[in-house]
């Protein structure tokens, strides 16, 4: 199951942005969904990504794990499209004592009426799930690492609760590696698909 290979399109290996405490996050290549204002539209073609086993991405994950990383966050694109990948990629998360969050456009009820096992053991397997499509005209200025108004938080484990880390502004990461200006996050709209640039097109990201 470690050389099952996963679409990848991004992975930041150390991030504050993507859900509670220091994070693993890895965006997935490929979404159905077609939600209007999506950050991350270069994430949305099934196509391109960089293909990946999930041995490689645990050695990833160990050495951010030895600079103090608490869990993984699994974007995309869309998680339960890679539901597969994503359960084996958890399970092994879990099995280093790490926590599990994941960013899905389908809300639970529908993921769950999918009666996918894989879905189903990727949400058993899940702390914190935020569910929901994306509504750019209901922007959540409120609730931290939330994109719009109509999306749920669910605890599905009682390791996190809603605190009051939950009702931070949103974390905007901007990196330069490589001569590639990589943005993670929720950004403003200004800064809508802006996640990955060469170094001769800087944008200027204001919020």
């Amino acid at each position: 199951m470690l050389d099952t290979i996963l679409s990848v399109a991004q992975i930041v290996p150390i991030t504050e942005a993507e859900g509670p405490g220091l994070r693993f996050a890895l965006w997935f290549q490929g979404c159905p969904l077609r939600c209007p204002g999506c950050c991350n539209p270069e994430m949305l073609p099934f196509s391109g990504g960089t293909p990946t086993t999930v041995r490689e991405v645990l050695v990833r994950l160990d050495e951010a794990r030895s600079r103090g990383v608490e869990g993984i966050t699994l974007l995309g694109g869309e998680p339960l499209a890679h539901a597969t990948g994503g359960a084996i990629l958890a399970r092994e998360a879990r099995a280093r004592g790490l926590s599990v969050m994941v960013f899905s456009g389908h809300t639970i009820e529908e993921a769950r009426a999918k009666a996918d096992p894989a879905i189903d053991e990727l949400l058993s397997l899940t702390d914190i799930l935020v569910d929901g499509p994306y509504v750019r005209e209901l922007p959540d200025t409120t609730r931290r690492w939330v994109g719009s108004t109509n999306q749920g938080i669910h605890f599905l484990t009682d390791r996190y609760e809603f605190d009051r880390g939950w009702r931070k502004s949103n974390t905007l990461e901007i990196r330069l590696e490589n001569g590639v200006l990589t943005v993670n996050g929720f950004p403003g709209r200004s800064a809508v698909g802006l996640w990955k640039r060469p170094r001769r097109s800087l944008p200027v990201v204001t919020n």
